[in-house]
């Protein structure tokens, strides 16, 4: 199977995708309590949000680094995450998309999203020859994804736990059927 080198893989309905984020017991219950973030979830703050559930257990570390010990998946209306992307910068200057440093840095400035391409990672959080997507959200962008996209809030600490031991264990195709399915995601298509 050949995969793009940029390509959005995720899991998602005909309404919805998911994403995932990790953190402390503090923020992640009351946010499952509620199913929505709510305090002390810091709106102030940009929020980094990762459809690819394999590149959340590298960031997170499983679930075992401080402050990342809940993995939460989150799932937003699709016509929200193309909102996103539609008023996304890149995080880095590209010369095939901007016309310059300074165009792209006024850009970066003002844009309520930042996207970001890192490697994709394998069951041993190896990094993959080809991107998956992050993005940052700021200012309007965490308003709207904690007041309108989230459509619901899953803890799967206990599933990145379970793929992990079987990893650990060498059972790579037990660990492999765990996953999320995620596929390409096609944003024109919401």
């Amino acid at each position: 199977m050949s995969v793009l080198y940029h390509q959005i893989r995720a899991s998602y309905t005909t309404e919805t995708i998911t994403v995932y984020q990790a953190y402390s017991p503090r923020i992640a219950l009351p946010a499952l309590a509620a199913g929505r973030f709510v305090a002390p979830f810091k709106r102030e703050r940009m929020t980094w949000i990762k459809p690819s559930f394999l590149w959340m257990m590298y960031r997170c570390g499983w679930a075992t680094k401080p402050d990342q010990e809940h993995v939460l998946a989150i799932e937003l209306t699709r016509t929200g995450f193309a909102w996103a992307l539609a008023h996304a910068c890149l995080s880095h200057y590209d010369r095939d998309v901007h016309a310059s440093r300074e165009e792209w840095s006024r850009q970066l400035k003002t844009s309520p999203v930042r996207v970001q391409w890192d490697p994709e990672r394998d069951l041993d959080l190896r990094p993959l020859p080809y991107r998956s997507l992050q993005m940052g959200l700021s200012g309007p962008a965490v308003d709207r994804y904690v007041d309108e996209w989230t459509v619901g809030i899953t803890d799967v600490t206990e599933l990145a736990r379970e793929v992990h031991a079987l990893v650990r264990a060498g059972d790579r195709a037990g660990a492999q059927a765990l996953l999320p399915d995620e596929q390409p995601f096609d944003v024109r298509k919401y």
